[in-house]
């Protein structure tokens, strides 16, 4: 039996229409989402890279 949850079943169905909308065509969807950015003038935000963190990784024994 698949766990369910109400909320993920209307997000996945939200999203199956709109994907339908469009013919599942995902080049049609971006130009869709980039004519609602510039509508609705909502910006991206972009954050600049984090630099990555220090790993210290045990020593394994080598294959004989």
């Amino acid at each position: 039996m698949r766990w369910q949850d109400p909320m993920v079943e209307e997000v996945r169905a939200i999203r199956e229409a709109y994907a339908a909308r469009f013919q599942y065509d995902l080049q049609a969807i971006y130009r869709d989402l980039k004519a609602q950015e510039r509508q609705h003038g909502w910006q991206t935000v972009s954050f600049p890279p984090r630099p990555a963190k220090q790993v210290e990784r045990a020593a394994r024994p080598r294959a004989q």
